[in-house]
């Protein structure tokens, strides 16, 4: 990295949801090699994400990982407050947990449809709440960057909560951008295609019956011949969060090899 890039999140006081594996500790380890000063990861398993606070901290950046349920409220709530209480403040976000369970229209119960709009919805929408109340209430500026999919646009037949939850989050995105760009706080969003992370292999193996040879078979069907390396999402999300990326806001950025609309 350049010097730039490597200074650019100096002074980043960042919350990643979903940050003890795949896109979320990508995100956490770029902010730290671009000097963030503190984060928290977010995640239900204690052991991975204690192993993976550890990994950031050897980095060089102070690391908390804060057991969560994003899926409940009350763990979000908490998340915010413990990450503000441990750093002094907060100035970045992102939101990278998710529920991805399959489901079609005729076979989403309704706890299912609940469950995808907890965790991908109604999460962000608090973890968005706690972060620019307490920003406002310092006259702060801050950065908030939500991953969403391409799914979001349509997605397949037995993704219909998945999809209908990152639908409804790329509207909040552009709302929250919108009502608080005047206060220097600012909302984006990443949109991946199919990306190669431990939570894709868990989701192909439980619910399509993939062989552990899947994902070369899976990319060889693809345009580049692979699937989305979450390294370079992450590399872009704490560039989005950083101060380099201006005033750029409300901004919902397709990263995948497949041109929508093609």
């Amino acid at each position: 990295m350049s010097e730039i890039e490597t200074l650019r999140n100096k002074g980043t006081n960042a919350i990643v949801t979903g940050g003890t594996q795949g896109l979320g500790l990508e995100v956490a380890k770029q902010l730290a090699r671009e000097g963030a000063s503190n984060i928290a990861i977010a995640g239900r398993n204690r052991e991975r994400g204690e192993a993976a606070a550890r990994t950031i901290r050897e980095i060089g950046t102070n690391c908390i990982f804060v057991r969560a349920d994003m899926a409940k409220s009350d763990d979000c709530t908490a998340l915010v407050a413990r990450s503000i209480d441990s750093f002094g403040s907060v100035n970045a976000l992102v939101n990278s947990a998710a529920c991805t369970s399959r489901g079609s229209l005729l076979d989403t119960s309704l706890d299912l449809w609940n469950e995808h709009f907890d965790t991908n919805v109604r999460a962000p929408f608090l973890t968005m709440q706690g972060v620019v109340r307490h920003l406002i209430s310092r006259g702060e500026p801050g950065s908030i960057v939500n991953i969403l999919s391409m799914s979001a646009y349509c997605g397949t037949s037995f993704l219909t909560p998945y999809s209908a939850s990152k639908g409804a989050l790329a509207t909040l995105t552009k709302n929250v951008a919108n009502a608080f760009c005047g206060q220097g706080i600012r909302c984006n969003g990443v949109q991946p295609g199919w990306m190669n992370t431990p939570g894709e292999d868990a989701t192909q193996k439980k619910f399509h019956g993939a062989d552990d040879d899947w994902l070369a078979t899976a990319g060889q069907a693809q345009p580049t011949g692979q699937l989305i390396d979450p390294q370079h999402v992450a590399v872009l999300v704490a560039y989005m969060l950083s101060p380099q990326s201006g005033v750029m806001t409300g901004a919902l950025v397709d990263f995948d090899q497949n041109v929508f609309g093609a």
